[in-house]
């Protein structure tokens, strides 16, 4: 896999420490919400995004704000990049009215469009024909802006998937297709149920300009999105980046993990992407460990308020079950 090295010095230190609080804040925001998961205070299903904090974070990073966002369902992680804030995310997760969709969608359906985070999708795949449609209609209206498509590898196998970037390429949309290797579609793993392992390989078919990154590094996804969105909107045609990740929890909180073992896990937590950009942080005098720890608990309360915010706040009202059904053009 060809990885992009990225001098930290590229990135000015506010952005530097931006990036670590916000990685961090996911990976504690998804902790407490497997802790009130199994308290039951978390309903349906819950797919934690722990290990690929890297990845929302470095992308959107450097999307403008008129880029649209749609992901799948391991969404929260990528809904906090695109700003969402914890404690509407934590609410959304315990059903409450002041989540993201008023506690209607909880964990697989976090959206915003102001923020132009255009929603996690629960049917594997199901969001890419979306993402065409939307960027044929910014195509047809003059907009110059991109439509970034996120997707793990298991939605690389499915009719959706070929027909969206067959379009795509057909129509010259302005389209940044995102896929999230996290090496396991549920509980198969990527050389089990592809024929190829690289899921880049599969854009060649449509002659669409592709690459990898590790991404386990958050300053080597930002560059390699900040490059693959460059040609996108240079070219006006779509672009396929593969970013190769690791999820340390099951597929879901069900998933029993009997597919992989414990090595395996330790051997990819290795490269944590959060400790190692803690480290090179510090290792590079950009931050002594006390400003680190002073932004470790500026993190911390800042999860505990959402949980408080979450816990207090009221249930949907039982009319809200007959709002946001249809829309009126």
């Amino acid at each position: 896999m060809a990885q992009v090295k990225v001098a930290i010095k590229t990135v000015d230190e506010k952005e530097m420490l931006r990036l670590y609080h916000e990685m961090l804040l996911v990976r504690r925001l998804e902790e407490e919400a497997a802790r009130l998961y199994q308290q039951g205070k978390i309903g349906g299903f819950l797919h934690l995004y722990i290990g690929q904090e890297a990845v929302a974070s470095g992308v959107m990073s450097v999307r403008l704000p008129k880029d649209r966002v749609l992901t799948a369902y391991r969404d929260h992680g990528v809904a906090i990049a695109c700003g969402i804030e914890a404690k509407v995310v934590m609410a959304e997760l315990l059903g409450k009215a002041t989540g993201a969709a008023k506690g209607k969608g909880g964990s697989m359906h976090l959206a915003d469009i102001h923020k132009n985070f255009w929603g996690g999708y629960a049917i594997v795949g199901g969001h890419l024909p979306l993402a065409v449609g939307m960027a044929l209609a910014d195509q047809y209206n003059g907009d110059d802006a991109v439509t970034i498509c996120m997707f793990g590898d298991g939605a690389t196998n499915i009719g959706y998937f070929h027909e969206s970037l067959n379009l795509s390429k057909v129509w010259k949309l302005r389209l940044l297709w995102i896929c999230e290797n996290n090496q396991y579609g549920m509980g198969t793993s990527v050389e089990r149920s592809s024929a190829v392992v690289e899921m880049k390989q599969k854009a060649e078919g449509y002659e669409m300009p592709n690459s990898s990154v590790n991404g386990m590094d958050v300053l080597a996804v930002r560059s390699a999105t900040q490059e693959a969105l460059g040609t996108v909107r240079e070219t006006g045609s779509p672009y396929f980046l593969e970013i190769v990740t690791y999820r340390y929890r099951g597929h879901s909180m069900g998933d029993p993990e009997r597919y992989r073992d414990s090595k395996e896990i330790e051997r990819w937590q290795k490269d944590d992407p959060i400790a190692i950009f803690r480290s090179k942080l510090i290792a590079e005098g950009h931050f002594d460990p006390e400003a680190i720890a002073g932004e470790e608990a500026r993190v911390e309360q800042e999860i505990q308020e959402a949980i408080d915010f979450a816990e207090s706040s009221p249930n949907p009202e039982p009319a809200e079950l007959y709002t946001d059904v249809y829309t009126e053009s």
